[in-house]
């Protein structure tokens, strides 16, 4: 009987592995076609091997103030924490794909108590009156899917992607945290620049309202002129009163981002910001090592390619092992008896025919959303080349313009010095003045948000890049 059963058993699982050969299991290729050496536009740059985005933030970002509130967002960050947590989700997903594996197993006692209705058919066969029966039994279950198809594998494989996705997708929320506090933190100091330009320009202007009252006084000049010079005197006051305003704003902005009640923000000044940048940005295909947006959106189409096999795998016939044995007896004295034991092994292909169309909607629906993973994958790809273009754009742009509002602010502060002495001699209109002053000042103005536009440009291309998790 033993050896019968045993060539039944040996037949089925040869048969089984035949089968198993006439459908592999598809391997998954990155799509050749998502990445060219055109993805960013870098015409007059030399192209490296290396690039700016493997450096640590802490040699880009040196100021150890934007550091320290760096690292406190990075520890307490909201977002960051539930990157987390959904890595130990994904994490448990992966261990229980990995035991699909191993055989399931029961255990456990049990006790029946049975007696039949003496209405029934039954019961009115036996004229003896109503019996009572006991059953004592303490069994064990198992069962066991073989992965003929790879079904299996390929749902381990799925979860292995999305547990990497998640982990990439941590990362990203790091680079987009440090790159978000290193901007709000460079637009702050930015905010205290103008604070600057801004007290000066209302003291310079005071001083400029007390000569016109002067000149007035004198004859040379009329109320008229007087009112216009406190009218500039009120417009840069109400200026500082908005720079106050977004300074308050932009602080609770980065407390928010640390995790903390909003709070005055420690600082240090614009000028001695220094951004150790060095343009290398590497090949196109870095994107995909170092950008983990990128990687995420990699991971979510092997996921959907994965799920796809699996789902394909649902049309075969699933080959399953079950196994029970134990003990059972009407008699509790006699449950530990060898006469008690039992056991039984049963092995079956199960094959789908009719179940409402489900196996085929799973499987309509899993290349739907491998198709839709592969356009995001490639729209990622192609967002990370334009944000690095955009950035570097900037970049390369601000040092001219830079230099440009120099020369204009200058040539204003120069024509806002000779028209003064010429209405002081009665040889200009005061209105020249007014222009000419209004047009330092914003000027002067647009020289800080230019500096302040490298610095957040620099930060961008370190980000765009793949920078800022590591």
């Amino acid at each position: 009987m033993n050896k019968y059963f045993n060539i039944k058993i040996l037949s089925f699982l040869s048969l089984a592995v035949i089968l198993t050969s006439c459908m592999a299991r598809q391997k998954n290729e990155r799509p050749k076609e998502v990445i060219n050496e055109n993805l960013f536009r870098t015409d007059l740059l030399p192209k490296d091997s290396t690039s700016m985005a493997t450096v640590s933030w802490k040699e880009i970002f040196t100021d150890p103030v934007l550091q320290k509130h760096i690292s406190t967002a990075l520890a307490n960050n909201l977002d960051v924490r539930v990157a987390l947590q959904n890595i130990n989700a994904a994490e448990s997903y992966l261990k229980q794909s990995k035991a699909a594996y191993f055989p399931t197993l029961s255990a456990g006692p049990n006790y029946t108590f049975q007696t039949q209705s003496l209405n029934s058919q039954s019961g009115q066969l036996l004229n003896n009156g109503r019996t009572y029966r006991n059953q004592f039994d303490i069994t064990a279950n198992s069962s066991l899917e073989l992965d003929l198809w790879g079904k299996l594998k390929s749902q381990e494989k799925a979860e292995l992607a999305n547990y990497l996705g998640t982990v990439s997708a941590h990362q990203a929320v790091k680079s987009d945290l440090v790159a978000s506090v290193a901007s709000a933190y460079y637009q702050l100091l930015t905010f205290d620049d103008q604070k600057r330009i801004i007290n000066a320009t209302i003291a310079l202007r005071n001083k400029n309202l007390e000569t016109t009252k002067a000149l007035k006084e004198a004859g040379t000049l009329t109320e008229v002129a007087v009112q216009q010079s406190e009218a500039l005197v009120f417009n840069a006051q109400s200026m500082l009163i908005s720079i106050d305003v977004q300074i308050a704003l932009l602080e609770n902005t980065i407390s928010l981002l640390m995790a903390e009640p909003s709070h005055a923000i420690e600082r240090t000044t614009i000028s001695a910001q220094k951004m150790p940048i060095s343009l290398q940005l590497g090949y196109p295909a870095n994107l995909l090592a170092n950008r983990p947006d990128v990687k995420a959106s990699e991971y979510r189409l092997i996921n959907a390619f994965e799920l796809t096999n699996a789902a394909k795998a649902n049309f075969y016939p699933a080959l399953r092992l079950t196994a029970g044995g134990g003990i059972t007896s009407g008699q509790i004295d006699q449950l530990f008896s060898v006469n008690s034991l039992f056991a039984n092994v049963v092995a079956g292909l199960t094959q789908p025919i009719f179940n409402q169309r489900q196996i085929r909607t799973q499987y309509e629906v899993s290349l739907a959303n491998k198709e839709v993973a592969y356009l995001n994958f490639r729209r990622s790809v192609l967002t990370a080349g334009k944000e690095v273009s955009d950035a570097l754009t900037v970049y390369n742009s601000q040092d001219g313009f830079i230099s440009l509002k120099r020369k204009e602010m200058e040539a204003y502060k120069n024509s806002v010095e000779y028209s003064q002495e010429l209405v002081n001699y009665g040889l200009a209109n005061y209105l020249e003045v007014i222009n000419a002053s209004v047009n330092q000042l914003n000027a002067e103005l647009n020289i800080s948000n230019a500096e302040f536009s490298k610095l957040d440009a620099g930060i961008q291309l370190y980000k765009s890049l793949g920078g800022g998790w590591r």
